[in-house]
This record gives structure tokens, C-alpha cells and sequence, in this order.
């Protein structure tokens, strides 16, 4: 129990506070004769040192009996619900003492209310501080402020010139001089003077409340600043017998460097208290609590679409949560850890959510981030917080989120030499894992997320911690119809969301849940901004055109020249892979310019395989290369225009080498770019090898573009002027002009869906 200590007067006058908090319990003095009376502040901490102190707190306690006397309430003001001093003492078998205001030994004096304020300061060493503090802030204040100058007024100071001391110099009219650096401060001889002189120029303007304070001035202080270019005239001073000096300046460098004190501790608790507490690391408890979020109605796997097998893997953890014993029973031993890993947007955050609310438990959730602090130990700290906030509220599920933060491999390949903070919070995720001193009995499942688990301690990863890894990728074309579904119940269209949904699964290949998302919201904002009342099929390919390729910009100021080299150049892309068997199927072109860079693209829907044949990936080279050839055969020179064309066909040629084994010359085998080392798995001769096989692949292609440019000429120059007469060409238009594809897949494709709707 914490007791303020509080002083009365002898005369039982209002108390107040003495300084101070008294922390601990009374003496066994003050509970026999003195429990109304104030405590002296106890000692916390055991030992000796502890011992003597209470010891010399009891005879304090005794010696001042008195003064505890005196300043006890009268029986009147006294409550039913304290007992007297009388009554404990008969109940414990002691006599009562003698009641009164003056007590047993008289009044106290007023020594003995010193020294009991001594000995209060002697035992509680953060009064001590408090008046030593208090004493230098007091102390500062009449330096700045003069008590003289505040109590009778009777000193004024007068700033003048340097040349106005300089005279009264020479004209030997000063008496006293003070030299502080360049400041000079001065008195005259014949004050008085100069004192009547004023004050009859002051009766001259009528002023007599100016007047009357004129009359209590004795003293004039005249204070100038001399330059820098100049020196004081102390041979002047010497032969006219002035006296100088300087002042004393020892206390003003106390007072500063308190001052300096003072204000760095000011701003190092400030700091402290901003950044979460105690700067010492290693113990006690974090300072930012970590969030709780009970999510026990809001979330349900239902509201999670498109990840049917990650689903299927987390419902025996919801089944353990709900029935333990359950599993108890067959000698089951639950998951400690689930590692949610994925590409961002997947849905990994809302998987964990949906853990919870499934199971109807807490839900704690904190960023891998907010474990590294500026303080050593705080990240530790706040791991130890975390679980042991969880345990309390068994069963419990604790979800971090992009957990490679702090995760990363012990290595210097994963990061950087001498990072100890990160490690130190790492060792005590591992331990609250599964450490020495993990409680098996509590029900704590953590769940954690991260999109790069190449760069994880190998610690973390084996079984007893995050011992079940679901992989969380993206959705297919059925789990993009189930995301539409859901997202498309939020916007109201102008048809059926079963007209809707799998035209768009087919038109976004490759999307995550979180794209398929921006897609509705930005679908809904355009046909907003087109004052409509509905979202139409236009507005949501607007919109993934808005994802894919940026912002429309319409207004871009293009040359004439530049503009017909672009729309030959995607005329020669779409060209090229309409008439080869494995290109990906063409869904528009455009020469509209978007995003910061491109002037104009043809959209393809791929048929997402997941593998690929050496004859595709030639098809798909020599499409890319279609509007580098269409700018050499149809405009007569080359640009810029094609330098990403360049680059993917470059990729795509050094892995059919290097990696797919698809050249003869380099053989059957595999060199993978880990880019974690500038040294090559192979020899110089071999690299060789595959640059000179890489330049002949992409030469081979070229030459097979060119001819196909030059033999349906007519059909680029056709698409061409139309792309600069509408801009942009549909699948439909694109038909009128190109004719059908002379190749017939009989499986359905993505574009068949698209344009059927997904029916057979």
C-alpha cells in the first residue's frame, strides 16, 4: 500500500504534502501507537542494508512519537471505520497512553520537526533528488530575474553607445567598470546628477506616476556592447583610478550545466515514453500491446473463396480447437505452428481470420515488424508479452504476419553481420514455440505468413514449431469464378453475377484475390464516374485494363511518325501470333498509351498450361519479335520501342538453354540462377557455348518473322490503318480484318470462355 506523507502544524492547521510518495508498510510501532499518524517510507529490498534501514525507521518512529501525536485527527473528525489507538492496544494486552494534543513528551518543537524532515529525506532518496532539483530550478530563476531588482526597484540599467563610454571615459566621469567579454557595464561618478537631470525631464512631459518612480531610484547601470575591432581603454581606466574587474562567473557554470542536465532527461524520458517504455531491454514486459482482436462472428471460411485445399488443411486445426480432448484421447499432438506461405494477395491474413472465427477463439495479431525496435531487447520483450497473453486466454490463436522480418536465416548471405536485435527476438519466438519452459498444458496455436520462405531460419521450420507448411497460390480459373462471386455480390450490375463471373475468371489469368478485388472496386468507380447505374461488362474490362497496363492517357501529345511506327509495331504482334499454331490467343489491340511507358500493347489470353513445349516457346519468341520485324519490312527503319520485347525473348532463349535442355550443342542440363552468387556453375568454354546457341535461337526466330511479315504484308498495312483510325480493335474487329485462325483447338480455352460465358 502506497501512503502520501503529510506535515500539520502544531496548532492542527490543513496538511499539506511534504514531498514525495511513501511506498511500503508501517513499522510495528506505527501499527501498535501510531496508525493514524504518517509512515516513513519503508524499505523495499531485502538484505541487511534493508534491515537496518527499518530498524532505524522503528527508532525514528519512537524518538518522534510527539510530532505523530500532534498531528493525529481529534476523536471528532475521526470515522466509525478506524479504530483507536486506545482500542488495538488493549487488544493487544499493551497500556494505553495518555491522550492529548501535546502527547506523552509535550510539544513537539520546532527541531524535532526538522529533524524528522531530515530523517525523512536520509531515507527516501527520491525526495532528496526532488529538493536538490527544486533548489537548482529556484537558483536559476534569481539568476535570471535579480531579487534586488524585483524587491525595491531601486537600480535601473541604461543601454548606450560604446562611443558614449569611450568619452565618459576620456572625461574621467566613470567610477566602476565590469568586463563580461564584450559586454561593459559601468556606474558615474556624479549620479545624482544625472538622476535629477532625468527626472526633470520627466516633469517636463507631465508624467507624475513616471515622476514618483523616479524618486526610488538610487542606482544607474549603464550597459554597452563594445566591438569587436576595438579594445577596452583599460590604460585610461588604470591612470583615472577606476576600478574594474569581472564577474564571478563559477555558480553560472553550475547552473548551466544543470540546466543542460535537466533538459537532456526531460528529453530522454519523453523519448522513452514515446517509443514504448523502459529503454532497458531483456525484462519486463513489452510497452505496445499487441492487438487482440476476438473475431468470434465476423469471418467464417465461407467468406474465403478460391483456396479450397488450403481450407480443407486448416479445418482439423478448428476441429482441435473446438474439441481437444478429442484428439487427447488417441495421443494426437496438435500442430505448435502453421506457416501460411504465398504470394502476396492470396488470402493469407483472411485464412487465419477465418481460423478463428470458425473456431470461436481469440485472435491475437501483430506485424513481424513491430518486434525490431531502437532498444535492444524490446522485440523479445514483446514475443514474451504476446504468448503470454495468449495463454491466459487458452485457447488462443496468435497469427504474425510477414513473419520474415525477423525469421531470416542466421547466415551473412540473409542478412546483415552483427544484427543481434533481430536474433535475440528470433531465439525467444523459438523458445515460446518450443523451448524448455513451454507449457504444454495451455491450447496456443501461431499462425504466421510470409511470401518468402527461401529466407527463413532452419530452426523455425522443423517439426514441433511451424511444423505444417499449406502453400497458398493463386487461383485458378474455378477459384477466380468463387472470388468473383463474392466480390461481385458487393456491386450492383446491370446483369446477373452468373453472366459476370466467368467471362472475368477467363479474362483474368494469373490474378490473386486481392487483384480480383481492385478489379470489382475499380469496375464500380468507372462506371461512377460514367454516371451509369449500373456496372456493365465494359466497365469491368476497363477496369482490368486499369490493372494490367495502368492509367489511359489519351491526351499524350504523339508525333504523327511515332504514332504510325506503333501501330505497325503491335500490328506486327497481333499478325504473326494469329497465324501460328502455339501463340497465345489475341483479345485486343491497342495504340492508346498507358502507364509511364507503354505507347500501346496487344492483349493475349493465355490458357495458363503448366507446362510448355520447345515448339511453343519458339511460337511464342517469334510473336514477340513480330513488331521489331513489322518496323524493319513495313516503316523501313527500327526504333526503341521493342527493347522489352528484346528482353523476354533474351530470357527465353538462355533457358531453353541453360536450363530446359532444349540445345544439342549445350547437352542435358540444368545451370539455375539462384543470384545469391556472382560465380557461374560452369566453365567459361560453356558459357560460350550457350551465348553463341542463345544468339542462333533468337537469329533463327527473327528470320522466320520476317518472312511471315512479308507474306501477310497486306494484313499488317490493313491492321495498321485501322489501329490509327480507331485506336483499338476487339476480338471481333480484329476477325473482320485477320479472318478466322486457321488452327482449331477442340479443348476449351480461356477465350472460349470469355466469349461463351463458360458454357460447353
Amino acid at each position: 500500500m502506497r501512503r502520501r506523507v503529510l506535515a500539520r502544524g502544531a496548532t492542527g492547521g490543513a496538511a499539506a504534502p511534504l514531498g514525495g510518495w511513501a511506498g511500503g508498510r508501517a513499522a510495528p510501532s506505527a501499527r501498535r501507537g501510531l496508525s493514524a499518524g504518517p509512515s516513513l517510507p519503508a524499505v523495499r529490498g531485502p538484505g541487511r542494508a534493508g534491515l537496518a534501514k527499518h530498524i532505524t525507521a522503528s527508532r525514528l518512529r519512537r524518538r518522534f512519537a510527539p510530532l505523530y501525536a500532534s498531528t493525529e485527527p481529534s476523536s471528532s473528525t475521526s470515522t466509525s471505520a478506524e479504530p483507536s489507538n486506545e482500542g488495538d492496544k488493549a487488544a493487544q494486552g499493551e497500556p494505553a497512553e495518555p491522550s492529548g494534543s501535546d502527547g506523552p513528551g509535550g510539544p513537539p518543537t520546532r527541531w524535532d520537526r526538522l529533524r524528522f524532515y531530515l530523517a525523512g529525506l536520509v531515507l527516501s532518496p527520491v525526495r532528496l533528488v526532488r529538493l536538490v532539483v527544486n533548489l537548482a530550478i529556484l537558483s536559476f530563476l534569481f539568476k535570471l530575474v535579480p531579487a534586488s531588482g524585483v524587491v525595491d526597484m531601486e537600480t535601473i540599467v541604461v543601454h548606450v553607445p560604446y562611443s558614449d563610454f569611450m568619452r565618459k571615459v576620456e572625461k574621467d566621469q566613470v567610477v566602476n567598470l565590469q568586463v563580461d567579454g564584450n559586454y561593459h557595464t559601468y556606474r558615474l561618478k556624479n549620479e545624482r546628477a544625472e538622476l535629477r537631470r532625468m527626472a526633470s525631464a520627466v516633469e517636463a512631459q507631465g508624467s507624475k506616476t513616471k515622476l514618483l518612480s523616479f524618486e526610488k531610484i538610487k542606482r544607474i547601470n549603464y550597459v554597452t556592447v563594445r566591438p569587436q575591432n576595438m579594445n577596452t581603454p583599460y590604460d585610461t581606466l588604470m591612470r583615472n583610478n577606476v576600478q574594474f574587474g569581472a564577474p564571478d562567473k563559477r555558480f553560472g557554470r553550475i547552473l548551466t550545466v544543470a540546466g543542460n542536465a535537466l533538459a537532456i532527461g526531460l528529453v530522454l524520458t519523453v523519448v522513452s515514453r514515446f517509443a514504448g517504455g523502459r529503454v532497458a531491454g531483456g525484462s519486463g514486459t513489452a510497452r505496445k500491446p499487441s492487438r487482440k482482436q476476438l473475431l468470434r462472428q465476423n469471418i467464417k471460411f465461407k467468406d474465403v473463396a478460391g483456396v479450397d485445399e488450403a481450407k480443407e488443411e486448416l479445418r482439423e486445426v478448428v476441429e482441435y480447437l473446438k474439441d481437444p480432448g478429442k484428439f487427447a484421447k488417441l495421443g494426437a499432438r496438435p500442430p505448435t505452428g502453421l506457416l501460411l506461405l504465398g504470394s502476396p494477395g492470396t488470402g493469407k491474413t483472411l485464412l487465419a481470420k477465418a481460423v478463428a472465427g470458425e473456431a470461436n477463439v481469440p485472435f491475437f495479431s501483430i506485424a513481424a515488424s513491430e518486434f525490431v525496435e531502437l532498444y535492444v531487447g524490446m522485440g523479445a520483450s514483446r514475443v514474451r508479452e504476446l504468448f503470454a497473453k495468449a495463454r491466459k486466454e487458452s485457447p488462443a490463436i496468435v497469427f504474425i504476419d510477414e513473419i520474415d522480418a525477423v525469421a531470416k536465416g542466421r547466415d551473412t548471405r540473409l542478412r546483415s553481420v552483427g544484427n543481434d536485435e533481430r536474433e535475440q527476438t528470433l531465439n525467444q519466438l523459438l523458445t515460446e514455440l518450443d523451448g524448455f519452459d513451454t507449457n504444454k498444458d495451455s491450447v496456443v496455436i501461431c499462425m504466421a505468413a510470409t511470401n518468402r520462405p527461401d529466407v527463413l531460419d532452419a530452426a523455425l521450420l522443423r517439426p514441433g514449431r511451424f511444423d505444417r507448411r499449406i502453400t497458398v497460390d493463386r487461383p485458378d480459373i474455378n477459384g477466380r469464378e468463387q472470388i468473383f462471386s463474392v466480390h461481385l455480390g458487393k456491386v450492383k450490375t446491370a446483369r446477373d453475377v452468373e453472366y459476370y463471373k466467368p467471362r472475368l475468371a477467363a479474362l483474368t489469368p494469373g490474378f490473386s484475390g486481392a487483384d480480383i478485388a481492385n478489379v470489382c472496386n475499380e469496375a464500380a468507380l468507372i462506371a461512377a464516374r460514367r454516371a451509369k447505374s449500373a456496372v456493365e461488362m465494359e466497365d469491368f474490362e476497363a477496369a482490368v485494363d486499369r490493372v494490367i497496363g495502368g492509367l489511359e492517357k489519351k491526351n499524350k501529345v504523339i508525333s504523327k511518325e511515332e504514332r504510325r511506327t506503333v501501330a505497325y509495331h503491335e500490328a506486327g504482334h497481333a499478325v504473326v501470333g494469329w497465324f501460328l499454331e502455339h501463340s497465345e490467343p489475341l483479345l485486343k489491340v491497342t495504340i492508346v498509351p498507358r502507364g509511364s511507358a507503354a505507347l500501346g500493347f496487344a492483349q493475349y489470353l493465355p490458357n495458363e498450361n503448366l507446362l510448355m513445349t520447345k515448339e511453343q516457346i519458339r511460337d511464342m519468341m517469334c510473336m514477340t519479335l513480330g513488331g521489331r520485324a513489322s518496323e524493319e519490312v513495313m516503316v523501313g527503319k527500327i526504333s526503341t520501342g521493342a527493347q522489352n520485347d528484346l528482353e523476354r525473348i533474351t530470357r527465353m532463349a538462355y533457358s531453353q538453354v541453360s536450363l530446359y535442355g532444349m540445345s544439342e550443342a549445350v547437352g542435358l542440363v540444368s545451370f539455375p540462377n539462384d543470384g545469391e552468387t556472382f560465380l557461374k556453375p560452369y566453365s567459361d568454354e560453356t558459357a560460350k557455348v550457350i551465348d553463341v546457341e542463345a544468339r542462333e535461337l533468337i537469329d533463327g526466330c527473327y528470320r522466320r518473322t520476317l518472312g511471315m511479315v512479308e507474306e501477310k504484308r497486306h494484313l499488317v498495312k490493313a491492321l495498321a490503318e485501322a489501329l490509327l483510325e480507331r485506336e483499338t480493335l476487339n476480338l471481333k474487329e480484329l476477325t473482320e480484318i485477320l479472318g478466322e485462325r486457321p488452327f482449331k483447338i477442340e479443348e476449351i480455352r480461356n477465350i472460349d470462355r470469355y466469349q461463351m460465358g463458360g458454357e460447353e
